[in-house]
């Protein structure tokens, strides 16, 4: 599969910033969805890449994740708040899942400490949790936000999680959820049963799953972290485009982490529109940039069309 850089896709109103690009999400109409950690968190585009509208101002502590659900809600994931919660298109909240001001004990495994994305599954509408940083766990919920049922423990056995970044379902309601730090997807069933794990995966953190023509999944892979191989090649800092299976059709990015169009920084979500174009945003302000001298904005959204 291959796809090319958009140059300079979804220009912004005078003035205005991202900070950064936390995750991006496509409704039906091919709209563009980005969550970000600007002045302006919730940002809408057209698929030309027009501006259209913005949200959210002041609502959100630290946008994390985004999810469009088939009615064209959106779900959004405030990791420092805590929350998970429900908003339609224009930005009016519908549900809060979770207490902004009381996380649960770190590593606990009750609902919620610094919870990251949220997956729908396309049969029931019922909402798998990936939670998070300060957990290690995936909580099930029901449409109205009661809860169902949780799975996973700290390790690295199959269903352990070390950083459950980022969680995805596909036509059949198989949950898919990126296991980042042990370098896998691990997959269950509804009930969270471990079914099988994807690897030959650098710290994924971007999660997606195209339902169509058999199911794709499409995952941002972080670039490491470490300075013992931080001068080895190949390792993340692309989009991995993996059959359900785990077999390899293609890639996106550099052999290192890089600014040019079609390089990455941090992938951190992503999302696919009717047409087979894939959006990237990109966590490049923490993972690169504030820690630059002086600290300096870096691109965060990338649009590539399918070729």
């Amino acid at each position: 599969m291959n796809y090319r850089p958009v140059d300079s896709w979804g220009r912004l109103p005078e003035g205005w910033s991202y900070v950064e690009a936390t995750s991006v999400g496509v409704d039906a109409k091919d709209n563009v969805y980005v969550f970000n950690r600007g002045p302006h968190p919730v940002i809408v585009f057209d698929r030309e890449g027009n501006f259209l509208r913005s949200w959210g101002e002041g609502v959100f502590r630290r946008p994390h994740g985004i999810t469009i659900a088939p009615d064209g809600t959106l779900w959004l994931t405030d990791d420092t708040h805590h929350t998970i919660r429900q908003f339609t298109p224009e930005g009016k909240p519908l549900l809060t899942i979770g207490d902004p001001d009381t996380p649960s004990t770190l590593q606990s495994g009750k609902p919620f400490n610094r919870p990251t994305h949220v997956a729908l599954c396309p049969k029931t509408g019922d909402l798998y949790i990936s939670d998070g940083y300060g957990n290690s766990r995936v909580h099930k919920y029901d449409p109205k936000g009661r809860h169902l049922f949780s799975w996973g423990e700290p390790g690295t056995d199959p269903g352990c999680f070390n950083v459950p970044h980022n969680i995805a379902t596909d036509a059949d309601g198989v949950v898919y959820v990126a296991d980042r730090e042990n370098h896998r997807v691990q997959v269950f069933d509804g009930k969270g049963h471990y079914l099988t794990q994807l690897n030959n995966l650098h710290r994924p953190c971007g999660l997606f799953a195209d339902r169509r023509n058999g199911g794709l999944l499409y995952v941002g892979e972080l670039p490491t972290h470490l300075a013992v191989n931080a001068m080895v090649p190949n390792l993340g800092a692309r989009v991995s485009i993996v059959t359900l299976k785990g077999d390899l059709v293609g890639r996106i990015g550099g052999r290192f982490q890089g600014e040019k169009p079609g390089e990455f920084v941090a992938p951190h979500g992503c999302a696919v529109d009717s047409r087979g174009a894939l959006y990237v945003a990109e966590v490049s302000w923490t993972a690169q940039g504030s820690k630059e001298t002086p600290p300096r904005e870096i691109r965060s959204l990338q649009k590539f069309a399918r070729e």
